[in-house]
């Protein structure tokens, strides 16, 4: 199914579709999505409307930095855009020369030390329109810039829904692990990582953990595509938003992953699973799950499977 279809049971218990709709003015949608991002996107909202300079000649529509430390561009268009990516690919070279600049927005906004944790290799562009042509696609593909293209409707009842209809890792430090297995190739990472993206990269991963580990990279890579970012600190699995953070403990012989699932919703069970919030930790996500053998990451597959689901 290429599209998203949303249904609601009529009065009669039968299912009639929603027919979705853009919206009338842009700026409705950017204010709405600049409300609500941290929640729709993983992203801290900066700025909107940022100015780039007499030399880039332009506004970013919102400025912002994702869960993993990365500064963000948002570019939103009412309807479909042939130049939004060529747009937005010119402010991303603006993000390049503006470190500083950057930097003490993040400072003001967010304070000094996220300022200071910011992951200047990684800097991702965010499109969000009602639709991209086929050209659109293929030229993510192509760029070497991190992009993600996602889809946006509107429905009935005050419904918004975002689709991420195609998304490029980059490079060369984001790919997908299962893309990167199937090409027998490794992903490049910084030289402080503790850690590589996939079971390919063996040469990072402790040697205690490299088997659990390559179970558990095709536990959370079996649910369809799913970006892998190797990260300063840890390993991040993601879709839209972060769905999971892999991180090793070589002294404990353990991986530690932090889903992103309410804790409330799990039977907390000691030395297993922990409840994270409103405790300082590497990795995004609320829910600890504490990995010694194959035996704990079968007992985990129903937690994983719950996320990509939620997804």
């Amino acid at each position: 199914m290429s599209d998203l279809k949303l249904f609601r049971l009529d009065a009669a218990g039968r299912d009639v579709e929603l027919h979705g709709s853009t919206v009338a003015w842009e700026v409705e949608l950017q204010r709405r999505i600049e409300a609500s991002m941290e929640a729709m996107l993983g992203i801290r909202f900066l700025a909107s409307e940022y100015p780039t300079g007499p030399w880039h000649r332009g506004r970013i529509d919102t400025l912002g930095l994702d869960e993993n430390g990365s500064p963000v561009v948002i570019e939103f268009k009412k309807g479909s855009d042939n130049g939004m990516l060529s747009q937005g690919i010119s402010y991303l070279s603006w993000l390049d020369s503006a470190h500083h600049e950057f930097a003490a927005l993040v400072r003001r906004v967010l304070g000094a030390d996220v300022a200071e944790a910011i992951d200047w290799r990684r800097p991702r562009m965010v499109c969000i329109a009602a639709g991209f042509s086929h050209h659109d696609r293929v030229a993510v593909q192509r760029l070497p810039e991190r992009i993600d293209l996602v889809r946006y409707r509107v429905f009935e009842g005050g419904l918004l829904s975002l689709l991420l209809v195609d998304s490029s890792p980059g490079s060369p430090t984001v790919a997908s692990s299962r893309r990167n297995r199937d090409r027998g190739t490794a992903v490049d990472s910084a030289p402080a990582a503790p850690v590589a993206p996939s079971p390919t990269g063996f040469g990072l991963v402790p040697e205690c953990l490299r088997d659990l580990y390559a179970e558990l990279d095709d536990a959370l890579t079996a649910w369809g595509e799913v970006e892998v970012a190797a990260l300063r600190h840890y390993i991040a699995y993601r879709r839209l938003v972060n769905v999971a953070s892999v991180i090793f403990r070589p002294k404990h012989e353990a991986i530690l992953v932090y889903l992103r699932l309410d804790p409330d919703s799990v039977e907390l069970e000691e030395g297993f699973t922990r409840d994270m919030r409103g405790i300082g930790h590497l990795g995004t996500g609320d829910l600890e799950v504490r990995l010694v053998s194959a035996a704990d990451l079968e007992k985990a597959a129903p937690l994983i499977r719950r996320v990509f689901e939620a997804a």
